[in-house]
């Protein structure tokens, strides 16, 4: 494939051990480049494809749709315009509850080594007997996948970073669990995530939470909650504007004050905070304003539309090679931290773990 002339650009969907080396293979040989989430399996494999991609001139988009979302440009939009003050605080999660959300991938009664060249599935992972488990149900497994931090922490990562202009966060750390599907994989089914993200020209310090869970049966969910100062902006399949502005003065708590010293705070909390009459310019907005995408929208297809316009124009896209080992890389940093239990300190600048 790679020597045909005839093709312009390949899309890369295979278990994340062979993301690496199928893209570099490609770029070298003059293709365009869809690789799926995450961009690479571990942290060591980012620079080579950002260095190939560079080299090469070719377009290199990875896959991961909230970056082409009309949602998430409103939510880049609203935030950057002060909908919701200044932002303190990012909740995300993603919750998938069922068998398949929990990758109990159907194994199909032909899988054999007389169909399967399982030698060349492995690549470079660890050469085991055939087992057609580890094949159809690969992101269980740490020799092949990424665990839940690359299947969904690296989504959330990467819409996150689109909406915030934020390029990664200095402090991670996090924990979880093997808690229900004992089955043989090696990867929690639980994983809680915190982050420390520095202040930047485009934004101020603020925290993340990041959580999944297979666990809990309530059916499949995910979405964000961005807590400003001024109120509280939700993505989830749209974007919802809930105001809650702080009030002008503070409050007290005097109750237990002798009265002299009652009567003293209150002129001078008075003089500094003076009772205001109700007027027209103190009415703020109450409740929610929400916004829907049009009917039938799809992000997928607006992701893919997008890398095929970026072909034909070789124009950069949003989610280049280093964008998208922005993102990966606190999601395998997340792994580095749950199986090491340890916090892990990340130079989002240089893409590199400290330490």
């Amino acid at each position: 494939m790679l020597a045909r002339a005839d093709v312009d650009a390949i899309i890369i969907g295979t278990p994340d051990h062979w993301h690496q080396r199928i893209s570099v293979d490609a770029l070298n040989a003059g293709k365009n480049v869809y690789c799926e989430k995450p961009m690479v399996q571990r942290l060591s494999d980012g620079h080579d494809v950002i260095e190939a991609a560079r080299k090469s001139g070719r377009i290199f988009q990875v896959g991961s749709q909230r970056v082409s979302s009309i949602v998430y440009q409103k939510a880049q939009d609203l935030l950057s315009q002060g909908a919701i003050g200044e932002l303190n605080l990012i909740q995300a999660w993603w919750d998938r509850n069922d068998a398949i959300g929990a990758w109990q991938y159907s194994i199909p009664p032909d899988a054999t080594t007389e169909h399967i060249d399982w030698d060349r599935f492995l690549g470079r992972a660890p050469k085991l007997p055939f087992e057609p488990v580890r094949l159809f149900r690969w992101r269980n497994y740490r020799d092949y996948g990424t665990g839940v931090a690359g299947d969904l922490f690296v989504h959330l990562f990467s819409g996150m970073h689109f909406i915030t202009g934020a390029i990664g966060p200095t402090r991670v750390y996090a924990t979880g669990g093997l808690r229900f599907w004992k089955d043989g994989r090696d990867v929690p089914d639980v994983m809680l995530g915190l982050y420390d993200y520095p202040k930047t020209d485009r934004h101020p310090a603020f925290n993340l939470s990041l959580r999944v869970n297979f666990v809990d049966g309530a059916g499949e969910s995910s979405g964000f909650r961005f807590i400003g100062s001024e109120g509280i902006m939700t993505v989830d399949g749209g974007v919802t504007i809930s105001k809650q502005p702080r009030p002008s003065d503070p409050g007290y708590t005097i109750g237990t004050f002798a009265q002299a010293t009652q009567d003293q705070f209150l002129r001078e909390y008075r003089e500094k905070y003076p009772t205001r009459r109700p007027n027209a310019d103190s009415m703020r907005p109450q409740g929610e304003e929400r916004f829907e995408p049009p009917h039938g929208y799809n992000d997928h297809a607006e992701h893919h539309r997008n890398f095929l316009e970026a072909v034909r124009s070789q124009k950069a896209v949003v989610e280049d090679a280093t964008f998208g080992f922005r993102a990966a890389g606190p999601a395998l940093l997340s792994n580095v931290s749950y199986f090491e239990q340890r916090m892990c300190e990340w130079d989002p600048s240089a893409m590199t773990m400290k330490g």
